[in-house]
């Protein structure tokens, strides 16, 4: 019989918080963290806009020598670890590092080390490339950091699937604790990829939104007038216990995981399928995991990103599953506040699936002003809403059409 799963720490940090707590606070404000771009002059790109970590220190996490061995990717994993594993009491050092595990992905890495590290190439010559050049810029390193911090011994990866990275890096290590190879795992994702190349890539795509004199209302999914997303950057990392573990410790219970599911959309590189049969897949899976039916579901926290295709196809997966109870749920896109932090969003929005359970309140969707036919459920606009919630979905979909969903429990004791 499959172990039991829950989850005993959080930390997150993201445009609109440095915490948990600050960054629940805001959701529930529907505060916006899109702001014009400091971290490169942006003056002539078409998106000059980002959902940036504003006033981020890694000092406080990171020693000043250290600091450029690692990307901000790493720097902002390290920060969401440290909330979350002092959260699940774990203390500096792990209680049982060969049963503690880590987990934590990201859709890009160290985009700002490459591009630094390229420039010196290009200026100096070879001899002028860090050798902390690879591992400050891999994305398994910043699994590698938290597993070196706290001496946590047990499986150690990363996944590096587009935006679904690190809903697969925690459905991975839930199923790790299920079949028994580890009590616990810190998992989530990270990422910092407002840099020129990751905007500028992103802006050939013709992905992002050129709201740029509206940042903060630039980012509007389900919105008839959106025009596309916003690149986000920051962490969410959870830890994942095993239930009898948990209890032994006593310590407290933000939700239980009750399953997880994935599907490939083998239908186009960037583009979800049409008929949105990935989406809906990866939640049907979801729930089947869960031995339970999809009118057990109260909210999706959904993909949501703010870009013409996904919404859209994202919305037909749901009613497909879930019939005219589609028109039911409580669905809202945390993106239209974060941005969108691309493989590290899954982290982060599973966090905040937690939360909601945890709270029994449902953040909203910002910036949704003017309806569209084709988004035509109850994205919560605008404003948060308090209502009985017993499970969550939280779905993550990727470049590639790779697609994964996490499916949580409301912990009642």
């Amino acid at each position: 019989m499959a172990r039991r799963v829950v989850v005993t720490g959080l930390g997150l940090i993201c445009a609109v918080g440095h915490t948990a707590a600050e960054t629940w606070e805001s959701l529930l404000a529907a505060r916006s963290g899109v702001r014009p771009i400091t971290l490169f002059d942006a003056s002539q790109f078409a998106c000059r806009i980002a959902a940036e970590v504003q006033d981020f220190d890694p000092l406080r996490f990171v020693e000043k020598k250290e600091v450029k061995k690692m990307g901000r990717f790493i720097q902002l994993a390290l920060a969401a670890a440290e909330e979350a594993v002092r959260s699940a009491g774990l203390g500096d050092s792990v209680p049982e590092p060969e049963r503690t595990g880590v987990h934590i992905g990201s859709g890009i890495g160290g985009f700002d080390i490459i591009e630094r590290e390229h420039r010196n190439l290009l200026e100096g010559g070879p001899r002028r490339i860090s050798p902390f050049f690879i591992p400050a810029s891999i994305v398994n390193l910043a699994a590698g950091h938290v597993s070196i911090r706290y001496r946590a011994r047990g499986p150690n990866s990363a996944t590096c699937t587009a935006c679904a990275s690190s809903a697969h890096s925690v459905g991975d290590a839930f199923r790790i604790i299920q079949h028994g190879d580890a009590d616990v795992m810190i998992c989530g994702g990270t990422e910092a990829a407002i840099t020129p190349m990751g905007i500028g890539g992103f802006a050939a795509m013709r992905a992002l939104s050129t709201r740029n004199d509206d940042p903060a209302h630039a980012s509007r999914p389900f919105d008839k007038e959106r025009d596309g997303f916003i690149v986000g950057e920051g962490a969410g990392i959870l830890v994942l216990e095993e239930l009898e573990h948990a209890r032994r410790r006593g310590v407290a219970i933000w939700a239980e995981v009750a399953g997880y599911g994935m599907s490939g959309d083998a239908f186009h590189i960037t583009m979800p399928a049409e008929d949105g049969s990935g989406a809906y897949d990866a939640m049907r899976h979801t729930l089947h995991d869960a031995q339970v039916g999809p009118e057990v579901v109260d909210y999706i926290n959904a993909h949501g990103t703010s870009t013409l295709y996904n919404d859209k196809f994202e919305t037909m997966a749901i009613k497909r599953l879930f019939g005219s109870r589609a028109y039911e749920l409580a669905i809202s896109s945390t993106k239209s506040m974060t941005g969108h932090l691309l493989g590290g969003a899954g982290g982060l929005e599973a966090g905040i699936t937690a939360l909601a359970l945890h709270h029994q309140t449902v953040p909203p969707t910002a910036n949704y002003q003017v309806p569209d036919p084709d988004c035509d459920l109850d994205y919560t606009p605008n404003q948060a809403a308090s209502r009985p919630l017993r499970y969550a979905l939280s779905n993550s979909f990727g470049f590639g059409g790779t697609n994964a969903a996490l499916l949580f429990r409301r912990w009642e004791g």
